[in-house]
């Protein structure tokens, strides 16, 4: 008999200690039991480096199945720091480790759960999920954990985020790319808090740095043209948002979102009390879709009133709080200015209300009460275990509230859906009274401002002039100067009809600071002020209500508000507020005012509006722009649409675009200018 090789001596010996081992791997509870051994027998404590390991998984009926070679790696943020850690899975080939229904993949997770003392907290979550009807709600598949031959606690087996079928199902993108590749989709897209993207996954900030990281294409295998076609359709989207037309059915921000997803997502993460919603969202966008679709729900073990950090409302309890309010997702680190946005549409604010009704009449609460008395049975012997080792009273990250019994964390969750959802029954509704009644604006009848002139502005009452406080830059009234270019405004009529109102000596707008969400006869009192000009800010927008006798209201779009000067008094410096609009408007003579011509505007000063103009389409470098002797007057909006009709993208005239994101093909590019509508056709794809 020939001699084995000592390699395959240790290969016999460890094939055969495998298949002994095989009947010592059994349940230690109802749960499936997962056995992971490292090659090396050593910890697993890194996000970056992966070790290799072997696993065997022991199903409810006692069949266990082996698998070698997986590749694992710590996972998480600040989960990856904690004691008992999350993990992520690699496999050497696709498993379908959960059956019907879920994917035929490599990669997945095993959830710590650490810092939710009821480790339901994320499975509750993708149950609500199903419920609302999101088309991809990450698995829970709890199950107990060895690690090295220490048993770890209870885990949830769960989805890896990414793109396939019963996943994120939208469509896989051609690598490598070819010339006619569709690039519109699919693309997997994060608003990362983190901002992991800067340091070496692939990702951009919008312009107003919303942090957006692109998980699929993969960052190995992304083109520079689909970054470019991603980056200009998310920041079409945020620019649409908050343009002064964000609630036109063409021009706004609508066209591009699946509102049914939208509503889903956010009310879900309003129901949780999601902290971290809006620092940490996932959407995607189909091929040949131009909608984003928002989901799937992930990471909410710190929701449900599960987190000791104060807050913006100076309190870390949420059961009385708007995420989109006092959530985490500033400017910078996530996106709850987009949500805030969307609130000041009547559009939006009447698809939640409609939505969390159908779904609080369709028994959302019932139903969350029976998973949570299910799941807690189901997990009842495991999370004991559990408990034996990390100790249910002691605090793993932030949690709020510290009990002795499981039960007592569970019965938290229980009381807090209940007082939150009845909260956000009254919060919703109250958004949406106070929401600004969508109107289109009407234009001033017996008023068409000049572009060539200044204008003084007069109260009826006091007589005296709309005047800028230089040390304050708030807006007052004085005694007229006709010398004075603090009293004279350029007005100009901006896309989809609004007034801009700009200082002449200041260059300053006329701006409302009053808070978001005011209703028209909510009395804030807010002075007026003067603010750097920007077209696209909505508190800088104006309609001029003609009242007869040459006498106007001068309303603010953005809280619909009228001007009023505080008192009537003619004293000099008299504050001009932002004001209750109501059926008084037409005889307080406090909010009426006259308008006469103060000047003419020079070449020193604005430009008038209705200069010459050129669009001009550069096919070598892909760019549309315009040019003009003075392009910065340029504020009206541009709609470019494609072959079929449908539009695909907008920009100010004053900045261009570019259509290298775009097919090649037939466009057309329409604005509205000077009271007239103009439109032009060109044809793409020179530069390809």
């Amino acid at each position: 008999m020939k001699r084995l090789s000592a390699a395959l001596i240790a290969l016999f010996t460890a094939v055969a200690c495998w298949a002994q081992a095989d009947s010592t791997h059994v349940r230690l509870t109802n749960l499936p039991h997962i056995y992971l051994n490292t090659f090396t027998g050593n910890s697993i404590t890194s996000k970056t480096e992966t070790v290799y390991a072997r696993m065997w998984y022991v199903d409810e009926q006692d069949h266990v199945s082996f698998y070698d070679s997986l590749l694992v790696r710590v996972r998480g943020n600040s989960t990856a720091k904690l004691a008992k850690k999350p993990y992520k899975l690699k496999f050497h080939e696709k498993v379908k480790l959960l059956g019907k229904g879920r994917p035929n993949t490599k990669k997945w997770t095993l959830l710590a759960n650490h810092a939710d003392k009821t480790l339901l907290r994320n499975a509750l979550t993708s149950l609500m999920g199903d419920f609302a009807g999101m088309k991809f709600t990450p698995a829970a598949k709890f199950a107990d954990l060895t690690l090295n031959g220490q048993y770890v606690g209870n885990y949830q087996l769960s989805d890896q985020i990414d793109v396939r079928p019963h996943r994120v199902d939208v469509a896989e993108q051609d690598f490598p790319l070819s010339p006619s590749s569709n690039i519109t989709g699919g693309y997997l897209l994060e608003v990362d808090g983190f901002k992991d993207f800067a340091s070496g996954t692939t990702g951009f900030s919008t312009t107003r740095k919303v942090p957006v990281r692109i998980h699929y294409p993969d960052e190995d295998e992304i083109a520079p043209r689909q970054l470019a076609y991603i980056q200009s359709f998310v920041q079409d989207f945020e620019d649409r948002l908050f343009s002064p037309a964000f609630t036109d059915t063409v021009a706004g921000y609508r066209p591009l979102v699946d509102s049914t997803s939208l509503a889903n997502w956010y009310i879900c993460t309003e129901i949780s009390a999601n902290i971290d919603g809006f620092f940490s969202t996932y959407f995607y966008k189909e091929q040949n879709d131009d909608h984003i679709y928002w989901g799937p729900l992930w990471d909410y073990d710190l929701a449900y009133n599960n987190d000791s950090r104060t807050d913006r409302g100076g309190t870390s309890d949420t059961q009385h709080q708007l995420m989109k309010d006092h959530g985490y997702g500033s400017p910078g680190n996530g996106c709850r200015e987009w949500l805030q946005q969307m609130w000041n549409d009547p559009w939006f604010a009447q698809l939640i209300n409609r939505r969390f009704q159908e779904l609080v009449e369709a028994g959302l609460e019932n139903y969350l009460n029976e998973k949570l008395d299910s799941l807690t049975a189901l997990i009842d012997a495991s999370q004991q275990l559990n408990y034996q080792r990390w100790g249910i009273g002691t605090r793993a990250l932030r949690e709020r509230v510290l009990y002795s019994s499981y039960d007592r964390y569970v019965a938290d969750v229980r009381t807090f859906l209940h007082n939150h959802i009845s909260y956000l029954a009254t919060a919703f509704a109250a958004l949406q009274h106070e929401t600004p009644t969508e109107q289109p604006v009407a234009q001033p009848a017996g008023f068409e401002p000049d572009p060539t002139s200044y204008y003084a502005i007069a109260n009826a009452r006091s007589g005296t002039y709309f005047d800028v406080d230089l040390h304050t830059n708030e807006v007052c009234c004085r005694q007229r100067n006709p010398q004075s270019q603090t009293q004279q405004w350029h007005i100009s009529l901006l896309a989809g009809g609004s007034l801009f109102l700009v200082n002449r000596a200041t260059g300053l707008a006329l701006s409302d600071p009053s808070p978001a969400g005011s209703a028209a006869t909510t009395n804030v009192g807010t002075s007026l002020a003067v603010a750097p000009a920007d077209t696209t800010d909505a508190r800088q927008h104006w309609s001029l209500v003609d009242q007869g006798d040459h006498r106007y209201n001068i309303v603010s779009l953005w809280s619909q508000h009228a001007a009023n000067l505080s008192g009537g008094h003619a004293a000099d410096g008299t504050p001009i507020l932002s004001y209750t609009s109501d059926d008084r408007n037409a005889t307080s003579a406090n909010r009426l005012w006259l308008l006469e011509k103060a000047g003419a505007v020079t070449e020193s000063g604005i430009t008038p509006v209705h200069q010459d103009y050129a669009l001009a389409y550069n096919a070598a470098t892909g760019r549309l722009h315009f040019a003009a002797d003075h392009l910065a007057s340029l504020s009206f909006v541009v709609t470019i649409f494609d072959s079929q009709g449908r539009p695909v993208a907008t920009f100010r005239a004053c900045d261009g675009t570019s259509m290298l994101p775009f097919p090649q093909g037939l466009y057309m590019a329409s604005w509205r200018h000077d009271g007239r509508q103009h439109s032009v056709k060109f044809l793409t794809g020179l530069h390809r």
